[in-house]
């Protein structure tokens, strides 16, 4: 009986070491095999960037391009709209809704056509309703670019064929595809629409007249791969390669994926295979942290000396409380906290003035706590006066002579 309680712990033991060993499993950025040329994983909340290779680097992008051709369509025209097909649009090379000059369509059935099958044609048609011109909407998906944070993001057609213009070229980085999408599921006032667009299954629709009808199938195989899938876009050119882009939540998480060169023909699922591997070492190695977990410096809210201010006494030391305030730089990330992995901190210092001269305004700001991640900073709360403080002036002057004169 006595060896057999042994085995038994010794059992229990193992499993329980096991177990911990298992739950503490850890694995390292530089040990991921990717197939990708440049790639991103990112926090969608912050657009902090977990992982990176060749992130910043600006590629040629193909159809990933048409997230941008759908949020700036949602956010500057209504789905109501009729669309009338010109030539250029219809002359657009596959793959095509084989749309024709002179047709009519509602704008909100060409969307569908646009991110469920990737139509160029369709692409073409919404910028020039939208844009007024190709030319037109590619100004406003830059200005929108811009707007989000992309710094080495230029498009040139709204869906994704190779192009240049001077010595630029229709091109992203994996970085500032990662951010677009963030920005889509995350940001935008027409998120919720956005994303129910690039869920749905499958779209049926009919041109004005009702003569001709189409059908669009999903082919983002994203979407069923992995629980907690959001949204998603492949793209395909000679240039570019296959490029994909896709957001997914779970836990609380969410993350998303940018992958530009990720193979060539016959290499269609190694994007599939390197968005798995991405997100599971997302899943698996970041944790939300609240930054109220960060120690502060202990004299962050020490009371400050004031020269040259009303006192009720000649020669008294005046001091003013310090307190925190709301953060001011809209630029940084204002969330309460941020996807970490266990080897990261926050470290919080401290900027504040040493001393100050009357007059001091209540809620004046007297310095601020940059809470940091590595060489980055992600929060910044100001540290304003307390109270205010009047500064002397000949009227206290002649007041406090007076009280002296009387005292004596």
């Amino acid at each position: 009986m006595g060896k057999k309680i042994v085995a038994l712990l010794m059992a229990v033991s193992i499993f329980w070491s096991m177990s911990e060993w298992c739950e503490g499993a850890y694995v390292y950025a530089d040990e991921l095999m990717l197939y990708a040329k440049s790639a991103v994983l990112m926090d969608a909340d912050s657009g902090r960037v977990l992982y990176e290779r060749n992130g910043y680097e600006p590629m040629a992008m193909a159809s990933t391009t048409k997230i941008m051709t759908l949020i700036v369509t949602l956010e500057n025209a209504s789905l109501d709209d009729m669309v009338t097909v010109s030539a250029y649009a219809a002359s657009m090379p596959d793959v095509q809704l084989n749309i024709r000059e002179g047709e009519n369509y509602r704008l909100g059935d060409l969307v569908y056509s646009l991110m469920l099958e990737s139509h160029n044609d369709s692409a073409v048609a919404i910028a020039e309703h939208v844009g007024g011109s190709v030319e037109g909407f590619a100004a406003l998906m830059n200005q929108k670019a811009e707007e989000i944070g992309c710094v080495n993001t230029y498009y040139i057609t709204p869906n994704g064929l190779d192009a240049t213009d001077g010595d630029k070229f229709h091109s992203t980085t994996a970085r500032d595809l990662a951010l677009v999408m963030s920005y889509c599921i995350k940001q935008s006032p027409q998120k919720e629409k956005f994303l129910e667009i690039t869920r749905t299954p499958s779209h049926s629709f009919s041109d004005a007249s009702g003569q001709r009808s189409f059908s669009c199938t999903n082919h983002n195989a994203f979407l069923g791969m992995m629980t907690g899938a959001l949204s998603g876009k492949t793209g395909f050119t000679n240039k570019a390669g296959y490029c994909y882009v896709g957001a997914l939540e779970r836990d609380g998480k969410t993350f998303v994926v940018a992958l530009l060169a990720c193979g060539w023909p016959n290499h269609k699922t190694y994007k599939w295979n390197d968005t798995r591997t991405l997100m599971e070492f997302g899943l698996a190695n970041y944790q939300y942290r609240g930054f109220e977990e960060a120690q502060i410096p202990e004299n962050t809210f020490a009371q400050i000396q004031v020269t040259g201010a009303k006192s009720d006494k000649i020669g008294s030391v005046e001091l003013i409380g310090v307190e925190p305030s709301k953060p001011q730089d809209k630029s940084l990330c204002q969330t309460e906290g941020l996807l970490m992995n266990r080897e990261e901190k926050i470290t919080v210092t401290l900027h504040k003035v040493k001393g100050l001269s009357a007059p001091v305004e209540k809620g004046q700001k007297v310095g601020y706590l940059s809470y940091r991640v590595g060489d980055e900073e992600w929060k910044r709360v100001d540290l304003v006066a307390a109270q205010g403080k009047e500064a002397i002036d000949f009227a206290w002057c002649m007041k406090m002579v007076f009280e002296k004169w009387s005292i004596s």
